[in-house]
């Protein structure tokens, strides 16, 4: 994908994350698609992500995430965006970078990487 492809995908996929639409956000990965994050860093793949979408956009339905830079690769893109996350009647903003593979114009490999220190100071 060219850039202005890429930056279209992130702006769908990154919408994709708020709203507890798991099922929305699984659509965007292929079907034996890795992902990683610092909640699961030993990473799931294929069907386990659905569950585990279920279980973390039910818990977090208002964040939104916003990209702050698209840096093309060979095998897709890194991404560095920031999340705003609503608890507790305040949100707690989180910058992190993406390592995405695509294949066929789906996510075949993603790992996230963010300070999650961050969200453990929640009060």
């Amino acid at each position: 994908m060219e850039h202005p492809e890429l930056a279209a995908f992130c702006s769908d996929w990154l919408a994709a994350w708020t709203g507890n639409r798991p099922e929305r956000l699984r659509s965007f990965y292929t079907e034996d698609a890795y992902y990683a994050d610092p909640g699961r860093p030993q990473g799931l793949r294929g069907a386990e992500l659905l569950p585990y979408f279920r279980k973390l956009l039910a818990k977090n339905p208002d964040w939104a995430w916003q990209a702050e830079e698209i840096l093309p690769t060979a095998k897709g893109f890194c991404l560095k965006w920031r999340a705003c996350i609503p608890t507790d009647g305040r949100e707690v903003e989180v910058a992190g970078l993406d390592i995405v593979e695509l294949s066929d114009g789906k996510i075949s490999r993603n790992e996230v990487f963010f300070d999650a220190s961050v969200l453990a100071k929640r009060p």
